[in-house]
């Protein structure tokens, strides 16, 4: 997903979501708390927030701020790196110009449809940046990648139904915490966040076309209405009904918040 957003009245609830995240400050100062530090973005700057780690966003001046960004799955990333951690900026945010040139072809034309091979250029650019930008802290055991690329495409097929652990193990033939702790290395997530997610972004889109959000919560295995909003709330950082609103003027154009 890519979008640009003017930040005034309204800012971003402390949230996570499964996505790597990448926002570049347009104009104003883009403030946001992450890993227990208060960051400030200014024009030019790049937020890089890393999945599952909890983040909020708010207008550092009167003036609010603007930015564009990109939303990735994870695995995305790791069809470039075959295998190795998920890079980490450790901040939260990043002035390096080899980010913001790969970021260019993601973000530059953000109303336009990328084809396929574009994208995918793009998107192996940015994940060999990020991997020349950050090593690992220690060594880390490789990460069996097929069980748990076997884990995330059953989560997917799965989104609607009861999914445990055991279900997993069987699937794979992998021990469930290995595979847990796999899946962590690779996406940057649990199975079980990412489960979540995936019935959250289902959700999401039944929203923004209209249905109920009771009969969403139902479809999307929420124990209610409540359950749904909070969760909601929780992984994009503003309620359903503000979401759906923000997106009533059509594709392409810049989201007031």
């Amino acid at each position: 997903m890519r979008v640009e957003v003017q930040v005034r009245e309204h800012g971003y609830a402390p949230h996570r979501h499964d996505t790597y995240t990448f926002a570049l400050t347009l104009e104003g100062v883009q403030c946001f708390n992450y890993r227990e530090t208060r960051q400030h973005s200014l024009p030019g700057g790049v937020v890089v927030l890393h999945p599952d780690e909890l983040h909020d966003g708010f207008a550092g001046t009167d003036d609010g701020f603007l930015y564009r960004a990109i939303s990735l799955d994870p695995a995305l990333i790791q069809s470039a790196l075959g295998g190795k951690p998920l890079p980490f900026i450790h901040n939260g945010i990043s002035t390096d110009a080899r980010l913001l040139r790969a970021l260019r072809p993601l973000l530059d034309d953000y109303k336009h449809s990328l084809d396929a091979m574009q994208f995918q250029d793009a998107v192996y650019g940015l994940a060999t940046t990020l991997r020349d930008m950050t090593c690992p802290a220690r060594p880390h055991k490789r990460p069996d990648i097929v069980a748990a690329e076997r884990a995330r495409q059953y989560l997917i097929a799965h989104w609607n139904a009861a999914v445990s652990m055991e279900d997993l193990e069987h699937e794979t033939g992998r021990n469930r915490w290995k595979l847990s702790r796999d899946f962590r290395t690779l996406y940057g997530t649990s199975p079980y966040r990412y489960l979540t997610m995936r019935r959250l972004e289902r959700a999401r889109v039944l929203i923004q076309q209209g249905h109920a959000p009771a009969g969403v919560a139902v479809t999307c295995r929420f124990a209610d209405q409540s359950h749904l909003i909070r969760q909601f709330r929780k992984a994009f950082g503003v309620t359903p009904s503000h979401w759906a609103a923000s997106f009533r003027a059509g594709p392409g154009c810049t989201i007031v918040l």
